[in-house]
């Protein structure tokens, strides 16, 4: 019984709070908007503007898919481990050194 307490308390993971999620939010927006406004009035010509709108656009795109990758592995870290700990648990709660 103490083995299946320890797994629900690995498996409940901590939510983010409000205040984290509209932090990490407003920075995007901010870090976002702020570049968009410097490209757009970067006096150069279009060319140059576009180029730079594409690589912000890029540079976001990999960024989340990077961190929604690391996320994953991550997850899939805590499966396995999850995973390995109850083997562990069960052979030691089936093993009784004095018989």
């Amino acid at each position: 019984m103490a083995a299946q307490t320890r797994t629900n308390q690995l498996i409940s993971a901590q939510p983010h709070s409000t205040a984290w999620v509209i932090q990490t939010w407003a920075s995007f927006i901010l870090a976002v908007g702020g570049m968009g406004i410097g490209i757009v009035y970067l006096p150069v010509n279009g060319w140059t503007k576009g180029y730079l709108g594409m690589g912000l656009a890029f540079t976001v795109g990999s960024t989340l898919s990077l961190a929604k990758t690391t996320r994953d592995r991550h997850e899939a870290d805590r499966l396995t481990s999850r995973i390995d700990e109850a083997r562990v648990e069960k052979i030691l709660s089936e093993h009784h050194p004095l018989k």
